[in-house]
């Protein structure tokens, strides 16, 4: 799928598939993994064993700890970011300490947690235990992830933002491993 930028009879931009024609009320900003990368290492068959997961939290052997959050790059031209739901690897102590505090209004006071990449995010080359803060937001949120892996090109995206042309190429090279990624699950 090659996404293009057109503004349509309304006057209002739209994103339409130059592939097949068909007009997205809206560009595709927000993406994600259901999973920790770490979660597709264990066969299929010990998952229910060895792994616990919610929406939001997941174990693996009770060794293994990590959180989902929401790693945001500003497009630079454009009101809205570009999101990435991932996974961060967290150190027991943290992932205690998280739970500890979920439903807790103060848990926004917690000063950022050190973790590990554990998603691959398409186009930025290996983002696979690249190091993150994770930063606890208000309850009901997800954490805010942010990417410290000095140089690394999805740290300098964070920082100084992508231009909307660049959002564009990204949900294009996205969008049709979206339809692999449900394959895989």
């Amino acid at each position: 799928m090659k996404v293009t930028k057109e503004v349509n009879q309304s006057g209002r931009i739209a994103y339409k598939c130059s592939c097949c024609g068909m007009e997205l009320g809206s560009l595709p900003l927000t993406f994600g993994s259901g999973y920790p990368e770490y979660y597709f290492t264990i066969p299929e068959i010990e998952r229910e064993r060895r792994v616990e997961i919610t929406d939001s939290l997941c174990v693996v052997d009770d060794e293994y700890f990590f959180i989902r959050g929401r790693l945001t790059i500003p497009i630079v031209d454009c009101e809205e970011d570009l999101i990435f739901n991932v996974w961060a690897s967290l150190s027991k102590e943290n992932f205690i300490r998280t739970n500890e505090l979920w439903n807790e209004a103060d848990r926004v006071n917690e000063p950022p947690y050190f973790g590990w990449l554990q998603t691959y995010v398409p186009t930025y080359g290996n983002t696979l235990n690249i190091k993150t803060q994770v930063i606890t937001q208000d309850v009901g949120f997800i954490p805010k992830v942010i990417v410290t892996e000095e140089n690394h090109p999805l740290a300098l995206a964070q920082i100084k933002g992508i231009p909307l042309e660049k959002a564009l190429s990204i949900v294009t090279e996205i969008i049709p491993d979206l339809h692999q990624e449900t394959k895989r699950e």
